[in-house]
């Protein structure tokens, strides 16, 4: 092989890098799939994902970039060896992401890359993200996006690693999934607003209040003397003093103290009966889609029949960092981020682990008046 073509060889398989970015940075899949050979791969081990063949790079990566506010990728050049058709090469890249509901990261990672000359050109047979540094600390900065642009923004490189979502391509295509931040950011006010209006379409009365101490003093509003009132377990309910107004005060009949006293074993039936239908259950859900969804996961079930329907009235207090995009992220918040939480706490306080044994979703009210949502700005609960 002359020094040109190898000089030649080099330039191309560099544009064919630069081209990966490019058609990442622009949201074109179907560009970048057709990077690679036919059986081509790209690979992520730190995730773990793997995405073989144009149609499932393609398919993948487009179910991705719907989940992302921004994305920035810079690459810089790295090692290319020649080897007649065939090429190995490293490049170096630095990526900016943050997610529509709020997770975001900061990482440094390499590609390790097998390359192939076709009648076409030099194509990628495989590429392997490995992340070497990932920063989750919150991004000062954000994304201008233009009018009329689509708010999430520019397209989301597959091999992204601040995030997780749970993906998969065309029938009979592995599934990918990318590591998730905690789900610890407060929703912003947009969000916020999205997720009333999908509540109130449903059925549900939504009030957005700016912390926890509004909605105590909201509380003492909605609940009339003397109701009979269950409070479900919730952090959120304990830190803002919520549980504490309702079953200390002597304004309402409060059930919580009346079931705690009562013998499991001989009175199960009437424990059973008081917490399904009192006049109101208070409590916070796990997770609230931007899609109108409420989400309740618990061990025992004990609160779930109030929250469905047994009692006349129902009040949930929310925070911010609690809003999600969709079901599928509101399940994986449920799972990776509240259950190891309350699992701790449960530890601490009865000698073992909380599950997931029970799990419920609020898609609409359909008695007007009786779901109230009290959506704070700020972080409180699990």
């Amino acid at each position: 092989m002359s020094d040109f073509q190898a000089v030649a060889d080099r330039v191309e398989i560099e544009a064919l890098r630069g081209e990966f970015t490019d058609a990442a940075m622009m949201r074109d899949r179907a560009r970048l799939a057709s990077l690679f050979t036919p059986d081509g791969v790209l690979r992520m081990p730190n995730i773990p994902a793997e995405l073989v063949g144009r149609e499932e790079i393609r398919a993948g990566g487009e179910r991705l970039q719907a989940q992302w506010d921004f994305f920035v990728q810079t690459t810089h050049p790295g090692m290319i060896q020649l080897a007649g058709d065939t090429a190995t090469g490293r490049a170096y890249l630095q990526e900016l992401a943050r997610t529509r509901d709020g997770r975001q990261g900061l990482n440094y990672a390499i590609y390790h890359d097998r390359y192939r000359r076709t009648p076409d050109g030099w194509k990628f047979t495989e590429r392997v993200y490995e992340v070497r540094y990932l920063d989750t600390t919150p991004l000062a900065g954000s994304a201008p996006h233009a009018a009329g642009a689509p708010a999430d923004g520019p397209a989301a490189d597959s091999s992204a690693a601040p995030t997780r979502h749970a993906t998969s391509s065309s029938a009979g295509a592995r599934t990918t999934r990318v590591p998730a931040a905690p789900f610890t950011e407060p929703a912003p006010a947009q969000r916020l607003e999205r997720a009333a209006t999908a509540l109130a379409a449903h059925g549900f009365t939504v009030e957005i209040l700016d912390d926890a101490a509004a909605a105590r003093t909201r509380i003492r509003d909605l609940i009339p003397a003397g109701a009979s009132v269950f409070t479900a377990a919730s952090e959120t309910l304990r830190l803002s003093g919520i549980d504490e107004d309702i079953n200390t005060s002597g304004r309402y009949q409060a059930l919580k103290p009346r079931l705690l006293a009562m013998d499991r074993a001989t009175s199960a039936d009437d424990i059973r009966r008081l917490a399904a239908a009192p006049d109101v259950v208070v409590g916070s859900v796990a997770a609230l889609t931007e899609t109108g969804s409420l989400v309740a996961a618990s061990a025992s079930g004990s609160q779930l029949p109030a929250y469905a329907g047994g009692a006349a009235h129902a009040i949930w207090i929310v925070g911010a960092q609690k809003v999600v995009p969709d079901l599928g992220t509101a399940l994986r918040r449920v799972e990776e981020h509240a259950l190891p939480l309350e699992s701790a706490r449960a530890q601490a306080a009865y000698g073992r682990p909380s599950a997931i044994n029970r799990l419920l979703v609020l898609n609409a009210e359909p008695r007007p008046g009786r779901g109230t949502v009290l959506l704070l700005r700020e972080v409180i609960g699990f």
